[in-house]
C-alpha cells in the first residue's frame, strides 16, 4: 500500500503562500479530509514526512487528507516576522477558505470531514459561524483537545496561561513584533502579535466576538448545526482542555450532536494521554484514531 505525500501551494496574495501537505493513497482515495492545527503549532502535529500520525493513518484507511499550514506557520510563506500584520480574523475570514476551494479545485468536491487540533477547531467552528454554507457540505469533525476559554484553574493552567499566555506572551510579542513561541520551546511555531492577541482575548472567558469587525459567534452558531463533532480529552491534559473546557466550548457552538470522549487508563485507554501526544503517540493508532474512522462511518 503506497502512501504518498505532496506539498500543495496556495497563492493567497501578492505576499502570501498557503502551505497545503496531501497525504493519501491514490489506488484508493475516498473521502476528502481537512486538517487544521493550533496556536504556537503547524500542520506537522498531524504527520510525519515518515508515514507516522493521524492523516497517514487516515490515508491508510482510504481517506484523501489535506493538512493545513496558516499563513506564517510552517512550510507557508513568508514564516512570522514582526512585519506580520495578520491575526486569527484572517485565518478565518481568508487562509481557511482559500484551503477549502483550493481542495474544491484539486478533488472535485469540498472536504467530506474536517479536523482540528486545539485551537484550530475554534477556527473551524469560526468559519461554520461566518460562512454557514460550509455546513452542509461537512459530514462530521473530530476536534482534539479544544476549547475556546479556559475555565479550569489547575496548576499547570495557571502557569501556562495566566504566567505565560496572558502575561509574559504579550509583553515579548510587543517587544519583537511577533511571539517567538519556538524561540522559547513554547510550540512548535511560532505566532504573529495579532493572533496571539486576539486568541488571547477569547480564552479569557471573554464573548466570543471579533475584534475586527464585531461578529459575534456564539450568537450567529446558537441558531446553527454545526456537522456532528467528536470531542476527544486526554486525561492528563490538565492545562489546556480539561473537561469543564471542552463542555463549554460544546455548549457555545449551538444546538448540533456533540459526543466527549476523555482518552486515559482509567476509561479502559493503554495511555494516559496528554495534549500532544493524544495525536503523536503510536498507541493513538489504535484507540482515538480508530475511534475517528468509527465516527465518520457512523455520519457516511
Amino acid at each position: 500500500m503506497a502512501i504518498t505525500q505532496q506539498s500543495h501551494f496556495v497563492q493567497l496574495n501578492n505576499q502570501q503562500t498557503l502551505h497545503l501537505r496531501r497525504i493519501a493513497n491514490d489506488d484508493k482515495a475516498g473521502p476528502v479530509v481537512f486538517l487544521m492545527h493550533g496556536a504556537v503549532e503547524n500542520g506537522k502535529i498531524f504527520y510525519t514526512h515518515s508515514n507516522k500520525g493521524l492523516a497517514p493513518f487516515l490515508a491508510e484507511q482510504g481517506y484523501c487528507c489535506y493538512v493545513a499550514d496558516l499563513r506564517g506557520r510552517g512550510e507557508s510563506k513568508p514564516l512570522i516576522s514582526r512585519h506580520a500584520k495578520y491575526g486569527q480574523t484572517e485565518a478565518i475570514v481568508e487562509d481557511i477558505p482559500a484551503f477549502i476551494n483550493y481542495i474544491e479545485e484539486e478533488e472535485g468536491k469540498k472536504p467530506d470531514y474536517w479536523i482540528a487540533h486545539s485551537w484550530g477547531g475554534v477556527l473551524m467552528n469560526s468559519v461554520f459561524a461566518r460562512f454557514p454554507e460550509y455546513v452542509t457540505d461537512v459530514k462530521a469533525c473530530a476536534y482534539f483537545g479544544s476549547k475556546r476559554s479556559l475555565f479550569n484553574n489547575h496548576p499547570k493552567k495557571l502557569l501556562q496561561a495566566n504566567v505565560i499566555w496572558y502575561f509574559m506572551a504579550p509583553l515579548l510579542a510587543k517587544k519583537h513584533g511577533y511571539l517567538n513561541a519556538k524561540g522559547y520551546k513554547w510550540g512548535s511555531d511560532n505566532e504573529s502579535q495579532k493572533s496571539h492577541y486576539q486568541s488571547m482575548q477569547w480564552a479569557k472567558k471573554r464573548p466570543w466576538v471579533d475584534s475586527d469587525d464585531g461578529f459575534d459567534y456564539a450568537s450567529a452558531l446558537a441558531k446553527l448545526h454545526v456537522p456532528p463533532t467528536l470531542h476527544i480529552g486526554a486525561v492528563n491534559d490538565k492545562a489546556l482542555a480539561q473537561p469543564i473546557d471542552i463542555k463549554k466550548f460544546m455548549a457555545e457552538s449551538g444546538p448540533g450532536k456533540q459526543t466527549l470522549k476523555i482518552y486515559g487508563k482509567r476509561y479502559g485507554h493503554s495511555v494516559d494521554y496528554d495534549h500532544i501526544n493524544m495525536l503523536t503517540h503510536p498507541q493513538a493508532r489504535d484507540e482515538q484514531f480508530k475511534d475517528v474512522v468509527s465516527w465518520f462511518n457512523e455520519h457516511s
